[in-house]
């Protein structure tokens, strides 16, 4: 985790760009909801292309779609339906931060990550 002694706002903003990718990963998690979090014994997962996320925060409040993206350098996650009209009437995926969405379904494909889940209960 990246440990940020400072409260300058300028500094936690350097030590987030300049963090490694290893630790980027950590900037991606997200709170389960109140079904999952009982189920699977923990507070937050990382976000994957395919759950399932409810956003909590923007214009775009109440909104619950589908991941089909993830851009780990700038911590965001591109959500189906989540986009903005362009002046000139094109529609625009609008990149939402993980920390603004509850995970409401998991994406189950990955074998790996449904035994690291499993690992708790």
């Amino acid at each position: 985790m990246v440990r940020i002694a400072s409260k300058q706002p300028r500094k936690q903003r350097k030590a987030r760009y300049n963090a490694a990718t290893h630790q980027r990963s950590m900037f991606l998690s997200a709170p389960l909801s109140e079904d999952l979090r009982s189920e699977y014994s923990r507070r937050t997962v990382r976000v994957v292309t395919g759950d399932t996320v409810l956003v909590l925060r923007g214009d775009h409040n109440g909104t619950e779609g589908v991941v089909d993206g993830v851009n780990s350098k700038k911590g965001t996650l591109i959500v189906h339906g989540v986009s903005v009209t362009k002046a000139d009437g094109t529609d625009v995926p609008r990149p939402v931060n993980a920390s603004n969405v509850v995970v409401t379904k998991l994406n189950t494909k990955d074998p790996r990550r449904v035994e690291k889940l499993e690992e708790r209960k």
